[in-house]
């Protein structure tokens, strides 16, 4: 709610006093949305809209706690822990890039979590990842580790055209407002110059978002918590291409818990031949019975193309050797869509 505040001012000059209104906001923990406007000198207005509810039960895995504002969870020896479902890999292709960001971004974990707004939000914060997307097959995943609600919330791609700072000031859907750029959208709209289509359900706290950027045949595939969404553009232009998050949401976090590359070789054509043929297989490599070194090969350079047969427990399972909670992950039907962008 707003508080209204009357001051007066008296000139000795001036009979008449002049009336200045200022209207003080009450900040919550969730997004401030301020809008300062100056229409007299006399006159100053903040507004300030109410943030929306965290979207819920979108998650990963099981343990995930959309009622607080904050990703860890206390386990029954009082360690408090942040969830590490879905964080297996060890090597990374690139992370966030603390030079190209905004100001209200600020990086942790060895650069690959990046929290937006630490106190309060007055505009949508962005950054890029580190490396040049080029040649061959790209892949990242971005999990959501903060409760995801507010204007917009989005993982993309774009070029080194983007204004990381353009909404510095203003609530906005940053990533897909020009032709330089693509986004995925939490409300599960997709934009691209502008323009959005309704692409996919909605993610929150704990989802996984993967993104494939296929170099050699120009496609951008998304993914939600493992499971493939569907193509998002096709015939992308020969540009060079950056990992790109943004969010208008305050104390909002995201962090890479993937990013590998593998080039366009005969391996890769088979292998994603055989997921067009076997497209209901959960696991198209145990299916095949292939040999386990291969198997496992195959894995870790091509986990989107064919991700390990899931299961979903009735409750978290705790770890025999660590203190985070081990999760396995929540299966989500197979949709197959296309948008095409020319």
């Amino acid at each position: 709610m707003l508080q209204k505040v009357a001051v007066y001012f008296c000139n000795v000059t001036i009979s008449t006093p002049i009336r200045c209104t200022l209207f003080l906001p009450q900040m919550t923990d969730f997004e401030s949305e301020v809008d300062g406007r100056a229409d007299s000198p006399t006159a100053l207005e903040v507004m300030t809209l109410p943030g929306t509810a965290p979207v819920t039960g979108e998650s990963f895995c099981l343990c995930g706690r959309q009622e607080e504002l904050g990703p860890v969870q206390r386990s029954d020896s009082g360690v408090v822990s942040e969830c590490l479902c879905g964080e297996e890999d060890q090597d990374f292709s690139w992370v966030w890039d603390e030079h190209c960001k905004s100001s209200g971004a600020f990086l942790s974990c060895d650069n690959r979590k990046v929290s937006f707004h630490s106190d309060y939000s007055c505009g949508t914060a962005a950054i890029r990842g580190t490396k040049e997307l080029t040649e061959g097959q790209h892949y990242w995943e971005v999990k959501m580790t903060s409760p995801v609600y507010g204007t917009d919330m989005m993982v993309g791609v774009g070029t080194s055209e983007v204004n990381l700072e353009k909404f510095r000031y203003n609530f906005g859907s940053l990533l897909g407002h020009d032709e330089d750029s693509w986004g995925l959208s939490y409300t599960g709209l997709l934009q691209h110059k502008g323009d959005k289509v309704k692409f996919s359900s909605r993610f929150g706290q704990g989802s996984i978002i993967g993104v494939h950027l296929d170099m050699w045949h120009g496609t951008l595939t998304f993914y939600k918590n493992r499971q493939r969404i569907g193509v998002a553009a096709t015939r992308l232009p020969n540009k060079k291409f950056y990992p790109m998050v943004c969010s208008t949401a305050a104390k909002s976090s995201m962090k890479i818990i993937r990013a590998c590359h593998t080039r366009t070789s005969l391996q890769y054509l088979c292998c994603t031949r055989l997921r067009q043929m076997l497209p209901i297989c959960p696991d198209v490599l145990n299916t095949l019975q292939l040999p386990p070194g291969l198997r496992l090969l195959l894995q870790i350079q091509l986990g989107w193309e064919h991700p390990e047969e899931m299961s979903l427990p009735s409750i978290p399972v705790p770890s025999p050797v660590s203190d985070y909670d081990s999760c396995c992950s929540e299966p989500e039907d197979y949709q197959c869509k296309r948008c095409r962008w020319t």
